[in-house]
């Protein structure tokens, strides 16, 4: 199955719903975000570092999500009727070494950060952290996983394609980790615009991905149920 596309006649009202669904969580969102994070800042300015550090992170956050959810629609082959195939590639291995860069930002803050001080040691080791170290160490597992992926993209050619298809399978296992660690040794997980933020996240992949996999089973079935050549017998002759 291939998808070809929405119709042209109702081009206006799906822009039309995507604007207003984003206007009504930005709307909810971001005010309150923003005006909690400038208070904060004005009370505490000793601890830029700490809100820097967590703003960051969210971005970190927001680049992986876009890398897994474009990478899932290439492999669905959903967008290849609306864009170019080289392009949405392009896009998806930049937001993956944007995610990267970022996580790797959001970990070196730490340092900076007085709130709770961190060692490259403890930054580096994964769950040698002071701080809620499972779930910090499943975030430092989820940023080498990343580094792996992104690192595979560069060497595609010289690792070929099956070994870069099995490394790929590492960004949901960064994916999961990275929601994990936000959900639970985030500072910000108990608000509501944070938690929405993983859960949404959380339920656009699985459902791409419980469609790549139907598609896959589909595909197999098909292959498996291919009709076969009658058999052809000789006519007997008697003499």
């Amino acid at each position: 199955m291939r998808f070809v596309g929405f119709s042209a006649r109702t081009r206006a009202v799906r822009w039309g719903l995507l604007a207003v669904s984003l206007g009504i969580v930005l709307g909810a969102t971001v005010p309150q975000a923003l005006g909690a994070l400038g208070n904060a800042i004005l009370a505490q300015p000793d601890k830029l570092a700490w809100y820097t550090e967590r703003l960051v992170g969210f971005l970190a956050y927001f680049a992986l999500v876009g890398s897994v959810v474009y990478g899932l629609l290439l492999s669905t082959k959903l967008i290849d009727a609306r864009s170019q195939r080289a392009i949405t590639f392009s896009l998806h291995q930049d937001l993956a070494a944007v995610g990267l860069g970022l996580a790797a930002v959001h970990g070196a803050l730490l340092a900076l950060d007085h709130t709770m001080p961190f060692t490259f040691a403890q930054i580096s080791i994964p769950f040698a952290a002071p701080y809620r170290p499972i779930w910090v160490g499943v975030g430092q597992l989820a940023f080498y996983a990343a580094l792996v992926v992104v690192w595979s993209f560069y060497a595609r050619r010289r690792i070929g394609q099956r070994a870069w298809r099995s490394l790929h399978y590492l960004t949901f296992l960064a994916f999961l980790g990275a929601t994990a660690h936000g959900l639970a040794s985030g500072t910000d997980s108990g608000t509501a615009w944070a938690w929405w933020t993983y859960v949404g996240a959380g339920m656009a992949v699985a459902f791409l991905l419980t469609y790549r996999v139907s598609l896959a089973a589909a595909r197999r079935r098909g292959r498996g149920a291919a009709p076969q050549a009658p058999l052809s017998s000789k006519p007997t002759s008697s003499t």
